[in-house]
């Protein structure tokens, strides 16, 4: 079994119309550790070595967030710049978090076809997200395909949180339990496209 530890970043959580429901249903997988951080973290006051503890403690990161302007809530850079040392996360012998998987799951307001090179947004969902992947390639982690849900702010009238949920929990699960096919995943997962291993 792997060791998944999953960070929740949403500044407006009581807000959340789908973010919300899926960490309460994270928080019901056994076997998982769960990081609300803005609950942990409200001042941004992050505690270095704890999270260091926390990352060699476990196999794979998970974040979970809304798309905010494009990148992650300014709580997670933060983080990422406290955390990540130089000596620990890369640099000379900064090899700690080498062959981690390092994973997001989030949630973006537009449709899928906004995230193309004619939509409105430009660019492929991906491309938003390089920072975290090439952060995962400089300290020697696999950056892992992201679980998306595109249109959020409109999913609840469409019918579509429940399932995205309900793949949510899969994917946690199938982390956990070594179930997740990381080399067949596309470049956006979502709940009907989860790469799960097929049971012998």
């Amino acid at each position: 079994m792997a060791r998944v530890l999953l960070y929740y970043a949403h500044p407006g959580h009581r807000h959340s119309h789908v973010n919300k429901e899926m960490f309460r249903a994270a928080q019901k997988v056994d076997g998982i550790t769960i990081v609300d951080m803005y609950a942990e973290y409200p001042r941004h006051d992050i505690r270095v070595e704890r999270e260091q503890e926390r990352l060699l403690d476990h196999d794979v990161i998970l974040f979970q967030h809304p798309l905010f302007w494009y990148s992650t809530p300014g709580l997670v850079k933060d983080w990422i710049d406290l955390t990540l040392q130089s000596g620990f996360a890369y640099g000379d012998n900064g090899d700690k978090l080498k062959g981690k998987i390092l994973m997001q799951a989030i949630t973006a307001a537009g449709p899928e076809d906004a995230y193309t090179t004619d939509g409105y947004q430009h660019f492929p969902l991906r491309t938003f997200l390089t920072p975290m992947e090439q952060t995962a390639n400089l300290c020697k982690m696999r950056y892992a395909s992201p679980y998306s849900l595109y249109s959020a702010l409109k999913a609840p009238g469409a019918g579509e949180v429940a399932p995205h949920v309900s793949g949510y929990v899969s994917l946690l699960e199938a982390l956990r339990d070594d179930r997740y096919d990381f080399d067949a995943a596309p470049d956006v997962v979502s709940y009907a496209t989860l790469p799960l291993k097929v049971e012998a």
